[in-house]
């Protein structure tokens, strides 16, 4: 969420003044240090690259400050006084003051209606006066039947039970629960599967996380995975050491395992809270939700409710009786109805609000969970809400994001690569490398996390963000595509779905089975000094549902394509999920002609140059080859 970006920043003035000598910049414009220019007076618009003269840095520095807001702007694309203004604040500079309408719709006489919404406007920056404190917004996560549903279910009877006024409301996406009469807000996720999609997007939704633990069962490898996501995501850990009352708990060997996993409970001298728990016999929820009330105090969650409303959208569907509907946890000021909201690719006028209770409400405030309706397309899951002063601003907005999306598009992901990793740290970009590692067994893992701690330089220092014996799954991806990682596999190999993922992700997957390949290629990455490499590129596989024989020993696949495109040259076959032959497609036929290539949901006849070994129900794996260029040492 927002204040996780800021941290203590927005406080302590100044984060890299660009001079402090003075001098001039491009264009000839005099910058002197930002502390002694005093403020800085900025025009209702500017362009990326005026501004970046203006306030003598690079425009890349600025795009950057621009991507941190969700804007993604060129380097002639205008952007409004406001955004500009955030940009300068986030590079040290002062700007001077600029007045803002105070509701939706409201200007000051004879000035234009400023974007609320290309704003990241962090808590800190509020004035001190109008921030009031908020309630904790929870995640729950864990390892698989550790637990975590029926620890919420027990949390949410018993906050009925106790006769709190208000105790409990159930919402499509999120609880709410009073304790002490104070509210926790618990987020319902499947698990940090869906708490790490919503972090690639960009949402910073969860104040804590609780990591569930089955006192009788220990660390799994989904507790490691939740455990790492949440440090990923720099939250704070809460450990529910939950089935305490069950007879071969074993708390003592739970904790020693967490040690091992890098989280001290502080009974052990460490800072992570840890409260025994039974979901069952439901003991020890009273000091759970204590301990949360705690981990809040010590955090000072505030917002301020007067100010138009930021949130994150946590779910979204298209009712056929209501449109698109979708539901957002506000975290920052006050949603009412009648504003103008901009969410991700879309924008509308709420039309109407909804409680937990389904109720139609006025108005929604700081951590809490509104139904929203009015919105012209069904948003996702971690865009962010901002609410903009009209339609016009909002329609120019949505636009903007829309042509800057299809831009992005063209020019690929973005995400980090090996190959790019040479060029950032030449612009003084990178300055940590993060690492996904999957091995075949356990041992191997020491090895090859204590070879790549070796490979630290001076500017770029290795972490790895997460370490398991297995398989690349969906969840690496997405802890690499939050995280702007890689993922790196030795002798092991990546599962299908995963696959796609880091296709569509843009993720950068790398398998070996010698280590020191594997500690080469990232020595020479961060060296500047990989030579062209020749990759694979799958273009499509197809599966075989009948074996014709052609004369001896020939035999033709009858496949039906069920993912890009078969083409002539290298193929792989596949069954059950092992390679059991690599070899090229020699002839491909649609119906009684040649084919150059045979689309998906088509049929098509296969033949391969050696392998006849084929079986009903084996995949064929099409891929071609392309030389991938790498940044030099200049």
């Amino acid at each position: 969420m927002a204040r996780s970006r800021s941290g203590t920043r927005g406080r302590r003035g100044p984060r890299k003044p660009p001079r402090r000598d003075g001098g001039v910049g491009q264009g000839g414009v005099q910058v002197l240090d930002p502390r002694e220019r005093g403020a800085i007076e900025l025009p209702p618009t500017i362009t990326v690259k005026d501004l970046a003269e203006v306030l003598d840095v690079n425009a890349a520095d600025v795009i950057r400050e621009l991507i941190k807001s969700g804007i993604f702007a060129t380097i002639n694309q205008l952007i409004d006084r406001d955004t500009a203004s955030l940009v300068a604040g986030e590079l040290g500079y002062e700007v001077g003051e600029v007045v803002v309408a105070s509701s939706p719709g409201e200007t000051p006489s004879g000035e234009e209606p400023v974007a609320e919404a290309t704003k990241e406007v962090l808590f800190e920056q509020d004035d001190a006066a109008l921030l009031e404190a908020r309630a904790p917004i929870v995640t729950v996560m864990g390892h698989v039947d550790h637990g975590k549903t029926s620890l919420l279910d027990a949390i949410r009877t018993t906050s009925v039970a106790a006769g709190e006024r208000g105790g409990i409301t159930q919402h499509i996406g999120a609880s709410e629960v009073v304790k002490d009469g104070r509210r926790i807000v618990f987020l319902d996720t499947p698990g940090h599967e869906a708490f790490t999609a919503m972090r690639a997007r960009g949402a910073r939704v969860t104040d804590i996380a609780i990591v569930v633990v089955a006192a009788d069962d220990g660390v799994m490898p989904q507790t490691l995975e939740a455990i790492h996501h949440a440090k990923a995501a720099k939250v704070p850990i809460i450990i529910a050491l939950n089935k305490v009352d069950k007879p071969d708990a074993n708390p003592e060997r739970v904790k020693n395992e967490l040690s091992e996993a890098g989280v001290i409970v502080e009974e052990y001298g460490g800072d992570t809270p840890l409260v025994a728990v039974s979901a069952k016999a439901r003991t020890g929820l009273n000091e759970l939700m204590e301990m949360i009330l705690l981990v809040a105090d010590l955090q000072e969650l505030k917002a301020n409710p007067k100010r138009l409303a930021i949130g994150t959208i946590v779910e979204a569907e298209l009712d056929k009786g209501r449109g698109p509907v979708a539901t957002a946890i506000i975290q920052t000021g006050t949603l009412r109805v009648g504003d103008v909201i901009v969410v991700g690719g879309t924008y509308g006028k709420v039309r109407a609000l909804e409680n937990s209770l389904g109720q139609r409400i006025a108005s929604s405030g700081p951590s809490s969970a509104a139904v929203i309706l009015g919105l012209a397309d069904v948003p996702e899951a971690g865009d962010i809400l901002r609410v903009v002063g009209d339609e016009k601003a909002a329609r120019t907005l949505v636009e903007a994001r829309r042509t800057a999306a299809s831009a992005k598009n063209g020019e690929g992901s973005g995400r980090a690569t090996l190959e790019d990793l040479y060029r950032q740290i030449q612009a003084g970009q990178a300055k940590e490398l993060r690492i996904i590692l999957k091995a075949d067994v356990s041992g191997s893992l020491g090895a090859i996390t204590h070879a790549l701690d070796q490979l630290s330089t001076d500017d770029v220092r290795l972490n790895v963000l997460h370490e398991a014996a297995g398989d690349i799954t969906d969840n690496d991806i997405l802890l690499a595509s939050a995280s702007d990682a890689i993922v790196v596999g030795f002798n092991t190999k990546i599962t299908e779905t995963a696959r796609r993922a880091a296709e569509t992700e843009g993720v950068d997957v790398r398998l070996y089975d010698i280590i020191y390949k594997l500690t080469d290629d990232i020595d020479a990455a961060l060296g500047g000094l990989l030579e062209p490499e020749i990759v694979e590129v799958v273009e499509g596989r197809a599966e075989v549902r009948q074996i014709f024989k052609v004369g001896k020993s020939t035999v033709i696949a009858g496949c039906f394509v069920t993912d890009g495109r078969i083409i002539r040259g290298g193929a792989r076959v596949w069954r059950g999920g092992k390679i059991v032959a690599t070899d090229r497609i020699e002839s491909l036929r649609r119906f009684r002609d040649d084919a150059r290539e045979v689309a998906q949901n088509l049929e098509c006849g296969i033949g391969l140059a050696g392998y006849q070994e084929l079986q009903q129900g084996d995949i064929i794996e099409c891929f071609s080859s392309k030389t991938v260029s790498r940044a030099r040492a200049r």
